[in-house]
């Protein structure tokens, strides 16, 4: 099952993703500009092979549910993502609203 919902931050809209997948459940949070997601993300990849597309996305590991993905610290992201202000240790709410800000 796919669940697609729209969540507002402080006044700016986001779309979050629940893809249910048998034994995990994959978790996104985006918006124009970049996405958090749950420990499926491999940051690692997109700093290395896909860096030429400046992708700016944070991962967060042991979540299991859009709630838990907005309050958990980020445990990796991308380069791009730095560049932008966006930093492990921070929460998935204040890395999106790094990303429109």
């Amino acid at each position: 099952m796919v669940t697609i919902e729209p969540i507002m931050i402080k006044g700016h809209f986001f779309t979050a993703v629940t893809v249910c997948l048998p034994k995990t459940t994959l978790l996104t949070i985006s918006n124009g500009t970049g996405y958090i997601m749950c420990g499926a993300l491999d940051v690692g990849l997109l700093n290395s092979r896909l860096v030429d597309r400046k992708i700016i996305a944070g991962r967060a590991v042991g979540v299991k549910t859009i709630d838990e993905l907005l309050t958990a610290p980020l445990e990796s992201v991308t380069y791009e993502a730095e560049q932008l202000g966006i930093f492990s240790g921070m929460t998935g709410v204040e890395a999106l609203l790094q990303m429109v800000e």
